[in-house]
């Protein structure tokens, strides 16, 4: 992930290999449609005229459908085969979310769990793989960009959900040696700090049952806590993160006890 030639943006080379991605991901599902027996029901989700549009094979981005349509289409959680109707809408979905999902931006937490009830590691080998390459693509540009469409907290949120595990994303990370994924880490830290020292997931998910969600947990914990503090003094991050880091690293009173608990007497 972090292999670039001499002289060449690692940026640069990440939206290039997003670009390709996308690109992918065209040819991959070109012609795809919803089954023909799918339903919904017409007055929450849509008229029987926006179903039969998901029906039609999709050919490319010169035959979009609505934003509206498609931010429908993912959401809904009643499909009898949202595998299927998600790989229906999946190019031009892909395309709107690495730009950020424009007035639907509001939803992105439930993006990663329409991957996840997809089952998208279970389709065939070349879409699984298509799909499996846009989102390190895309986490990959989100962690080199300065100012990301979403926060690289959200896109690792949106790729843990929908891949079922959080191991791949952090290992991503730990490989990428650059200021600006550096300084994605110390904003990482600062927004989930009270969550992560108080022993939850810093997100709400529907995708995990209970021990899952738990091991998500201690995983993101332990890697913040071994593999973020040499990297974020080296950064330059200011001390209220290295402190937290440092706490992550011990355990119920010794944690709470310590003179930089910022939370008061447990």
């Amino acid at each position: 992930m972090t292999d670039h030639h001499d002289g060449q943006d690692p940026a640069a080379e990440a939206r290039v290999r997003l670009d390709r991605a996308l690109a992918h991901l065209a040819v991959a599902f070109r012609g795809l449609a919803a089954p023909a027996d799918e339903k919904q029901c017409d007055c929450h989700w849509g008229s029987p005229e926006e179903l039969a549009l998901l029906k039609l094979p999709g050919t490319g981005p010169g035959t979009d459908i609505d934003p509206d349509l498609v931010h429908r289409t993912w959401s809904a959680p009643d499909w009898n085969d949202h595998g299927a109707v998600l790989r229906r809408i999946l190019p031009q979905f892909a395309r709107e979310l690495t730009g950020g999902l424009g007035a639907y931006a509001w939803d992105v937490g439930r993006v990663g769990d329409s991957f996840h009830r997809a089952e998208w590691q279970q389709w065939p080998a070349p879409q699984s793989a298509a799909v499996g390459e846009f989102l390190h693509a895309w986490w990959a540009h989100t962690l080199l960009t300065p100012d990301p469409a979403f926060p690289a907290r959200e896109v690792l949120q949106m790729c843990t959900e929908a891949s079922g595990s959080i191991g791949p994303w952090l290992a991503d990370w730990e490989t990428l040696h650059h200021p600006v994924a550096d300084q994605h880490l110390a904003d990482t830290v600062d927004h989930w700090e009270r969550d992560l020292l108080c022993y939850a997931l810093p997100w709400y998910t529907r995708s995990f049952w209970p021990d899952e969600e738990e091991a998500v947990r201690a995983e993101l914990t332990d890697w913040l806590a071994t593999r973020a503090p040499a990297r974020l003094r080296a950064h330059g991050a200011p001390e209220v993160v290295l402190h937290t880091v440092r706490l992550l690293s011990l355990a119920d009173t010794d944690r709470w006890n310590d003179p930089h608990w910022p939370y008061g007497p447990a």
